[in-house]
């Protein structure tokens, strides 16, 4: 069974950048399609980027394509999700979560495994 940790989540003024980080253990994180979702106080859980499990193909949500980069180590069993740009809306829970039937899916609940989030805060 596969155990995820994400780290990197902090206070930031809008317009900055934040750099977050999902370790896995348990499991090599090469058998997984992986993505990060986030999910605001009073709102559900939504995917923010997706990435297949060879890093060939990845998925954005409209609202952070082009600000937002997905990427992946696979021989460090790391997950990473560069966020530039950033602004208040982006302020949420951020959760890596793993799906082990190795398609790339946007719903949440096609996803295995996940970790215990790590709170982003874009203050104006």
């Amino acid at each position: 069974q596969v155990q995820l940790v994400e780290s990197g989540g902090g206070l930031v003024q809008a317009g900055g950048s934040l750099r977050l980080s999902c370790a896995a253990s348990g499991g090599a994180l090469s058998d997984y399609a992986m993505a990060w979702f986030r999910q605001a106080p009073g709102k559900e859980r939504e995917i923010a980027a997706g990435i297949s499990w060879r890093g060939c193909r990845t998925y954005y949500a409209d609202v952070v394509k082009g600000r937002f980069t997905i990427s992946r180590d696979n021989a460090k069993n790391m997950m990473y999700l560069q966020m530039n740009s950033l602004k208040p809306a982006d302020t949420a829970v951020y959760y890596c979560a793993a799906d082990g039937d190795m398609s790339l899916n946007i719903s949440p609940d096609q996803y295995e495994y996940w970790g215990q989030g790590t709170q982003v805060t874009v203050s104006s």
